[in-house]
């Protein structure tokens, strides 16, 4: 299935874009998505965590995404 990722902060750094068009196998869970975006960009994985929503809420790792999912990459911030 082809899924678009919408990227924020260094997560938009390290791909070069604000989104991604990417090939997923049918039903690939959360963790398989970030598995395959850490293959893909070697950098992602000096970072220590994700958050991952779906449908503009949060989603657990074993969470079964779908063909028109909208899904967002969020990396941690910080700031003052």
């Amino acid at each position: 299935m082809k899924l678009k990722i919408a990227l924020f902060g260094i997560a938009k750094e390290i791909v070069g874009s604000s989104s991604l068009d990417l090939d997923t196998p049918d039903e690939q869970s959360v963790a398989g998505l970030m598995n395959q975006l850490r293959s893909q960009y070697p950098a992602l994985n000096e970072l220590t965590s994700f958050a991952v929503a779906v449908n503009s809420e949060y989603a657990a790792d074993d969470y079964r995404l779908h063909q028109r999912d909208e899904v967002a990459l969020i990396p941690p911030v910080s700031g003052g």
